[in-house]
Order: C-alpha cells, then sequence, then structure tokens
C-alpha cells in the first residue's frame, strides 16, 4: 500500500514537471476494488496527451509495473494508462469537462453499493 501511495506521488510529480493540467487524484480504496487510487488530469493538445502518457506508462515501468499499458491509443482526446492498483485518466479538456470521472468517484458512495 505505502508502495502505491509512493508511486501515486512520482506520478503527480511527473505530470506536474511536463504541464499537465488541473492534476487530481482520488482515493478510490473504500469505493471500488478496480485501483487505489485514480489519477486524472489534462494536456493541452493531442501531442502533449500523447507525450503525458508515454512518460506516465515509462515511470510505471521503471517502478516494477511490466504489465501497464496505455489504452485509447487511437484516440487524440483521452488515454488511460493503467498501472494496476494506479489508473491514469489524460483528457483534452472538453472531453474531461464531458465525462466529469471527478464528480463521479469523488462522491460518497452508500455501503450497499460499494463494488467489491
Amino acid at each position: 500500500m505505502e508502495k502505491n501511495l509512493d508511486l501515486k506521488n512520482i506520478i503527480i510529480k511527473t505530470l506536474d514537471l511536463n504541464k499537465a493540467l488541473d492534476i487530481v487524484s482520488i482515493d478510490l480504496k473504500h469505493k471500488s476494488s478496480m485501483a487505489d487510487y485514480m489519477i486524472i488530469a489534462s494536456g493541452t493538445s493531442s501531442r502533449h496527451i500523447q507525450a503525458l502518457s508515454e512518460q506516465v506508462l515509462k515511470k510505471f515501468k521503471d517502478n516494477g509495473l511490466r504489465d501497464s499499458k496505455i489504452e485509447g491509443k487511437e484516440s487524440s482526446e483521452w488515454k488511460l494508462v493503467d498501472g494496476i492498483d494506479l489508473i491514469v485518466h489524460i483528457f483534452h479538456p472538453e472531453k474531461r469537462k464531458f465525462y466529469e470521472l471527478e464528480k463521479i468517484w469523488s462522491e460518497l458512495i452508500p455501503k450497499e453499493k460499494l463494488i467489491i
């Protein structure tokens, strides 16, 4: 668990150093079994989004997550980098606003609706 927190901080720092916008981290530990954390960020262009996703993938692999991959390779407006216990979404700002993942995953979920 501590390793996931350290990796989350590494990814946030990487996104910040590479000029990602509006970086948000959401704790999923008590909301879903799919991951411990979700990070959402925006890029300024399709090239920026692609570059950010490649930087995140490199950090995952450098930290021992060999099975990590980028989803949405064909999309110019959204990428998901799967770090197993850490999921990173990188959006074009308009797509991010449309999907509102922060709103969906930041809300408290009643115990009876938790995904386990």
